[in-house]
């Protein structure tokens, strides 16, 4: 069970985000799904609220590549480390382009139920993916 649970999460997001095949939102993602992201301005609704978010940082990153770096499973739950690298070429969160590559980190709990994903829980390094684009100061900054 902990492996099929992980495969399913490890396919779903390999799918989504390196190949943009949002069909993979329907078959791994229950209809009442809730994704919580505490840097997105509400909670990701269903299949369909999964593919908007996708779709949003794969038109700001096409070349976006997310690696899945760890994996636990447990119970109904699977906890996956990952990372993802991408050009900047498309409008994300009010920031135009930058051009500008990004590397991005995160961790995210999702709790499996009838073969599906039901429930997400994400914290991702936002603050340092902004200060890469070069919109909010790093701590390399020089200061005034």
């Amino acid at each position: 069970m902990y492996d099929q649970n992980k495969a399913l999460v490890r396919e779903a997001f390999l799918a989504l985000f390196n190949e943009g095949h949002l069909a993979a939102a329907e078959k791994a993602f229950a209809p009442d799904f809730v994704g919580h992201d505490p840097s997105s301005p509400g909670p990701v609704s269903g299949p369909q609220g999964v593919k908007n978010m996708v779709s949003t940082y794969r038109s700001a990153f096409p070349d976006m590549h997310l690696t899945i770096e760890d994996q636990i499973a447990e119970g109904d739950k699977v906890v996956t480390r990952w990372s993802a690298r991408g050009t900047h070429k498309g409008e994300l969160m009010g920031i135009p382009p930058t051009e500008k590559v990004v590397t991005m980190t995160g961790i995210m709990t999702t709790r499996i139920a009838g073969g599906k994903i039901e429930d997400a829980w994400e914290n991702y390094d936002a603050l340092g993916m902004k200060q890469q684009l070069g919109v909010v100061p790093g701590p390399n900054s020089p200061t005034r």
